[in-house]
């Protein structure tokens, strides 16, 4: 009895384990999917100085003319690094020239690495928090803040201001690299009053499992003790 017992505690215990865990685990996962297909680009300014931040969207503003045309039509996410890459050094000069030209005396880094990010939203578009492959161009100290976006798919060149037609702009390039389920995680276009009811018909759902569950063991308690 006392092995029958424990076995009944243990399961009660996986089963608590499994409800905390396993959607954070699900979430986890899909990032990392979302994660494997995108390459994001982030300019981050000396500090949040007005002066710094204008000078951050000045170097943005160069750096993109100038890889538009050599980004724009990239088709996969190897391809979008290579032109990076090989554009690495003609970047620095870009930004440094901007940043000399403005009566600044920065020094600028510029790195293609993987990054823990926070939850960040552009456009249409919201990633979630987690680790990421990023192309940054980093002036100064670099510890204002950044402006961001998406470098492959190549939604830096979408007018993000366009709205309809933007967002319209960004579901074709995103679909054309995500499944539509790894889309749908990503798309803050869902209509709030959808995403409330399928979060309350889901808070009901496990309101039910749980009353379920909890029912199911204290049968098997009955059973074993004769309660």
């Amino acid at each position: 009895m006392k092995k029958t017992f424990i076995a009944i505690i243990t399961i009660f215990l996986a089963f608590i384990t499994i409800n905390t865990y396993g959607s954070e685990f699900k979430t986890n996962f899909m990032q990392k999917r979302i994660a494997d297909k995108l390459i994001r680009f982030h300019v981050i300014a000396n500090s949040d100085l007005n002066y710094d931040q204008n000078l951050k969207l000045k170097v943005r503003n160069e750096v993109l003319k100038y890889m538009t045309p050599k980004l724009k039509n990239s088709k996969s996410l190897d391809e979008s690094r290579k032109i990076i890459a090989e554009n690495d050094n003609e970047i620095r000069k870009i930004s440094e020239r901007v940043i000399k030209e403005n009566g600044y005396k920065y020094t600028l880094n510029t790195t293609l690495s993987h990054e823990n990010f926070p939850v960040k939203t552009y456009g249409s578009i919201t990633l979630p928090a987690g680790n990421y492959e990023a192309y940054r161009i980093i002036i100064g100290e670099g510890k204002g803040q950044n402006w961001w976006c998406i470098m492959f798919p190549p939604l830096c060149f979408v007018d993000i201001t366009k709205g309809n037609i933007a967002q319209k702009e960004t579901e074709k390039e995103m679909k054309a690299v995500f499944t539509d389920e790894e889309y749908k995680s990503v798309d803050n276009t869902v209509k709030k009053n959808d995403t409330d009811k399928n979060k309350e018909n889901k808070e009901n759902s496990k309101d039910e499992n749980k009353v379920v569950v909890k029912f199911k063991i204290f049968e098997l308690i009955k059973e074993v003790f004769n309660i």
